[in-house]
Order: C-alpha cells, then structure tokens, then sequence
C-alpha cells in the first residue's frame, strides 16, 4: 500500500513541480556549472543506487556526509536550497524508480561504517531509504550513528499509513533541521 502511496504522490510531486525544477535547474547552472547531484548510496538491502539531488555545495566539494562537509562549501543558491528542503526535490525520482520511498531512513553512503554497522544490527537495511522520516523531524541526523539507527528502528517498528502521512506532513511545513554542515 505505501509503495503505491509512494508512486502516485511521488509521480504527481513531479508534475506538478516540474516549473520549478527547471528553474532551479537553470539557475543552478549559473551557480556551480553542473546543478544536478549524484551520488552511490546505500539502498535497500544493502545495494547501492544513485541518489540524485540538487546540488548545494561546489562541484569540488569531496563525497563525504554533510555533518563532515565545510560550511564554506555550500553555495549561496545551495544554502537557499537547502534551507527551503528543495534540493530534496529530485529524488522524486528514485522513489518513481522504486529506489527509495518518501518515507524511510535516509540513505547513507558507503564510507560511513559506523553507521552501517549499526544499521545493520536492527534490520534497517531491510526496506527501502526514504526521503523524510522519523529522524528527520526530530533533527537527528548522520553524525549520531547510534541514535539515528536506534530512531530509524522505532520508525520502522510504528509504521502505519498515518505516520507515513504524519512524517511528510511534517517535513513540507518545515519541522526537522535537514543535513547539518559542520560550522
């Protein structure tokens, strides 16, 4: 039921964002030369895929977690971007694709093997990552491995229709800090 959720909302979010994807996608070209971001990142069950993105930082910036990523890296259009959840926008796409959901713990990426670890321990890697959820609209982030697998675990274990809802509903008015930089 929820991936079907996923498919239909993530398929009209699309359309009906498409304007404004162009024009970030226009003005992000003006920005840093290359506005589209991609990056391997660990999937369901381990797999990786590529997360596609706005990008926020230099093109040079190095692939690292944001939380380990240098402020001064972030552009004035990715601050912008960042601060109003848009970059998030194209990965619309990988949950059309069947990568990810709107809802699930948010991916990772390879290097960060404390977390993975920890992941792993509690079965997080059995479902697809998501967009929002739980540790998200409780500012927890990629720099608390331990906490953030022990919150993506509880979020699992309470999923229904309603927080699945709940979660995304939160997370388009605004609660949840995103991706911290490290200052």
């Amino acid at each position: 039921m929820l991936r079907l959720f996923d498919f239909i909302l993530a398929a009209v979010g699309l359309l009906v964002t498409f304007p404004l994807l162009l024009i970030v996608m226009i003005i992000g070209y003006f920005d840093t030369g290359s506005p589209i971001f991609v990056q391997e990142r660990v999937g369901k069950d381990k797999k990786p895929f590529h997360l596609v993105k706005f990008r926020t930082m230099r093109v040079d910036t190095e692939s690292v977690a944001s939380h380990l990523a240098s402020r001064n890296a972030i552009t004035k259009l990715g601050g912008f971007l960042r601060k109003t959840k848009i970059d998030e926008l194209p990965q619309l796409i990988n949950v059309v694709k069947g990568e990810m959901s709107l809802v699930g713990p948010r991916p990772n990426l390879f290097n960060q093997k404390e977390l993975i670890e920890e992941r792993e321990a509690l079965g997080v890697y059995d479902v697809l990552p998501g967009i929002t959820g739980l540790a998200q609209v409780s500012d927890i982030d990629m720099s608390e491995p331990k906490q953030l697998a022990i919150t993506d675990r509880k979020m699992l274990d309470t999923m229904s229709v309603k927080n699945y809802f709940k979660y995304i509903i939160m997370t388009a008015t605004g609660k949840g800090s995103g991706d911290r930089v490290k200052s």
